[in-house]
């Protein structure tokens, strides 16, 4: 599958779960408006899944959210951690979205002393030393990495060397990683800076 398709997919899903129980199909150019894309990459996409709609009728909305579920691997919860437990770590230690997304968050770490014990949404901050017979012990396979710059490497060889297979990095450094280890960059400052292409491009 495309990797353009693959990160269409997550929106379609969750343009599809807020129509609400009401709308019981939806045609691809409806879900291309909802979703903001191309109503003819709807349509190319969602075949990926063995799924074509009905001339006239579109596709079950219940049937094309457990389609989109299995092709995601969201068919069961990912048990993930989190390491960084800082302000953004703790941001997302408290997010609601990620239960319902297909995610649980199993546990929290930091290296700092004066954290470990302190409660986060339900959990406890662990210290590092805890991190390794956790993920082996719960098959965690999926980190999200909150750390400091300086020690984002470090940490991402340690969740490497533990079993982790996929990493969402926040921190702001580009991590050097073996070719079976996937990784996922999100770099606020980027972004903004993205965005402040864009504003200057509109007012220039």
């Amino acid at each position: 599958m495309p990797k353009a398709t693959v990160e269409r997919l997550p929106l379609y899903l969750q343009c599809l779960q807020a129509m609400g129980d009401s709308e019981t199909t939806v045609s691809s150019d409806v879900l291309a408006n909802i979703a903001g894309v191309n109503s003819a990459n709807v349509r190319k996409d969602l075949s990926y899944l063995g799924s074509h709609g009905v001339r006239g009728v579109g596709y079950d909305r219940l049937e094309l959210c457990v389609q989109l579920r299995r092709a995601l691997g969201l068919t069961d919860k990912w048990p993930v951690v989190i390491i960084g437990v800082g302000n953004l770590g703790s941001a997302l230690a408290n997010y609601q979205g990620f239960d319902p997304s297909g995610f649980n968050v199993i546990g929290l770490y930091d290296a700092d002393p004066s954290k470990i014990g302190d409660p986060v949404d339900g959990h406890r901050i662990k210290s590092m030393e805890e991190l390794e017979l956790d993920i082996k012990e719960h098959d965690v396979q999926m980190a999200i990495l909150t750390t400091p710059a300086g020690a984002a490497q470090e940490v991402a060889d340690m969740l490497v060397g533990a079993g982790i297979l996929s990493i969402l990095n926040f921190a702001p450094a580009l991590l050097k990683l073996p070719d079976t280890v996937k990784c996922r960059q999100v770099d606020l400052a980027t972004e903004l800076q993205i965005l402040s292409y864009y504003q200057a491009t509109r007012t220039a």
